[in-house]
Order: C-alpha cells, then sequence, then structure tokens
C-alpha cells in the first residue's frame, strides 16, 4: 500500500539504496526530474516494464502534478 514520507524520510531511503521512480508522461520527467530518478510512466507500467526495477531494493515512487 502507497505511503506518504516526508524528506527526511526519502534522504533515509535514498542513502539506503532505495530506486527513485517518477510515474508522470516522458515529457514531463525529460523537463524536470529529481536527480537520479528512473522514469516509468504509470500509464505504461506492467509486468514488463516493471522488470526495470531491483526486486531486492526498496521504492519510492513520486509525482509532481500542479493541479
Amino acid at each position: 500500500m502507497p505511503t506518504g514520507i516526508e524528506l527526511d524520510q526519502l534522504q533515509r531511503l535514498l542513502a539506503n539504496d532505495a530506486q527513485l521512480v517518477e510515474v508522470l508522461p516522458r515529457d514531463e520527467y525529460e523537463d524536470m526530474h529529481l536527480p537520479g530518478a528512473m522514469h516509468l510512466a504509470l500509464k505504461e507500467l506492467n509486468r514488463d516494464t516493471a522488470k526495470q526495477l531491483d526486486p531486492g531494493r526498496s521504492v519510492v515512487v513520486y509525482c509532481w502534478d500542479a493541479l
């Protein structure tokens, strides 16, 4: 189940080798994303695309959507 985290928690996870994943569309990822973030568009996420993730590492998923 997804859980929101604060910046200090994110920093700890990344320091412990978590994978940072941006899920917005490619053009928005290209415009701006956090350093080191990989791109897996939410609308394209499936078993095949998820194989890019290392199952032995934590995953932090984020998106920025200014509504």
